[in-house]
């Protein structure tokens, strides 16, 4: 059973509010590359000050810190401003790893491969790629299927340039909504182990230990040149929902992901922390996709009936 506080495990920075030294805002597990302009700037996430006004930082000495690119050090920090300082009310949006292929995300997967070639964070090379193997390489959605009505809500949809060819269902399947990640890294990367900064020159922020000599780095020089990379904005979401899940308060439960064959997934979810949100995921990941399977199914009816001569050209 996963812990509740496994995202505070292993935590050696501490938030404060400078006027109440027993109520923990949040903090993060220090990794490399984590600067103090960085922390700045995921503080910023987590709290709510009312009324709105500025803040600044100040350590276990009441120096205060400055935000610039200097690595952040481990201890305990507070908030420091006019207005009452707080946990932000904003949740996380829950996520967990779903496969259910169809023939528009064959169309993505494609396109993440050919732009890509190699997992994007780790840099690693697919030596397979001209032979069409792709074994331990994934295709992954920044923001998942199962936020597609999120997506049309926040607008996402209207920023696509590169849409995918079947468009029923709005562009969720674009390449611009994709990445070319290590099959491990992936499941770290839905996990929110670890994110990308688009506003720190794509850097890679890890939020729990990093066994992968990933954090600090950046995404690949050769994807950001390209016309077709990610959106900056879909890379926005995903970190600021990567600093609600581990940084804010005690940080959201670590969910288990790994259901063998015959293991009672349903059963497991339910009786785990956060069941509701993660059952409404699932939910919203199988609706999407019956969504998008039904456009498949719609267009390969299409094409029978021509086949059959019981089409019709005609608009």
């Amino acid at each position: 059973m996963p812990r509740e506080d496994g995202r505070a495990l292993g935590r050696d920075v501490f938030i404060y509010d400078l006027r109440d030294f027993d109520t923990l805002l949040g903090g993060p597990v220090l990794t490399a590359g984590m600067t103090n302009a960085n922390f700045y700037a995921m503080v910023d996430i987590i709290i709510d000050i009312l009324p709105p006004g500025p803040f600044f930082l100040q350590d276990e000495n009441g120096e205060i810190i400055a935000q610039h690119a200097q690595p952040l050090l481990p201890g305990r920090y507070f908030v420091v401003a006019d207005g009452t300082v707080q946990k932000t009310a904003e949740a996380a949006f829950a996520r967990m790893m779903s496969f259910q292929p169809t023939r528009t995300n064959n169309e993505f997967r494609d396109q993440v491969r050919e732009r890509d070639g190699r997992c994007v964070v780790t840099k690693e090379e697919n030596p397979n790629k001209e032979f069409e193997i792709w074994d331990g390489f994934d295709a992954a959605h920044i923001i998942p299927i199962a936020y597609l009505h999120q997506w049309n809500v926040q607008g996402w949809s209207q920023q696509i340039t590169i849409p995918p060819s079947q468009r029923p269902y709005g562009t969720i399947n674009s390449v611009q909504n994709g990445l070319l990640l290590d099959s491990a890294i992936h499941r770290m990367f839905d996990s929110y182990s670890f994110s990308i900064n688009p506003d720190d020159g794509d850097k890679i922020i890890c939020f729990q230990r990093d066994r992968k000599r990933i954090a600090g780095t950046s995404l690949d020089n050769r994807l950001l040149q390209d016309p077709r990379r990610p959106l900056d904005t879909l890379l926005r979401w995903h970190f600021r929902q990567a600093v609600l899940t581990n940084m804010k308060g005690a940080g959201e439960p670590n969910f288990e992901h790994d259901f063998p064959p015959g293991s009672d997934m349903m059963g497991e979810i339910q009786s785990g922390p956060k069941a509701a949100e993660r059952m409404e995921f699932e939910l919203f990941n199988r609706l999407a996709n019956h969504m998008l399977a039904g456009v498949d199914t719609d267009e390969e009816d299409k094409d029978e009936d021509k086949h059959d001569g019981n089409g019709s050209d005609k608009g």
